[in-house]
């Protein structure tokens, strides 16, 4: 994985282990990798796979079975769904529509390039 400048690492991990539950590759009650394969496959030290587990566990998008490893909550895919589209809501549409508005681009023309 090739990690971005403009945001944390544990961040871009944590987004990984998300797109893969929206992917399909982990569902409810999965295990996932734990800490240590995560951060060997992703050859990153071990305490940013810590932080990137703690923000999903904080987040309820994954728990941890003492002795067994992290699984992934049974709802995590509507809550990582939710956060996403919010997000796409109030950041990434607003600017979109800016530059679509800047550049003379309409809804129609977007509809077209879309279908």
């Amino acid at each position: 994985m090739t990690f971005s400048n403009d945001k944390a690492i544990y961040i871009q991990m944590a987004d990984r282990i998300c797109d893969e539950i929206l992917a399909g590759k982990y569902a409810a009650d999965d295990r996932i990798p734990s800490v240590r394969e995560y951060a060997v496959l992703l050859q990153v030290n071990t305490n940013t796979a810590v932080k990137a587990y703690d923000a999903l566990a904080r987040d309820e998008v994954i728990y941890n079975k003492r002795g067994l490893g992290y699984f992934v909550t049974p709802n995590a895919k509507e809550k990582i769904l939710a956060v996403r589209r919010k997000e796409f809501m109030e950041r990434t549409l607003p600017d979109f529509i800016r530059q679509a508005t800047m550049l003379g681009i309409d809804i129609s023309t977007v509809e077209k390039f879309w279908k």
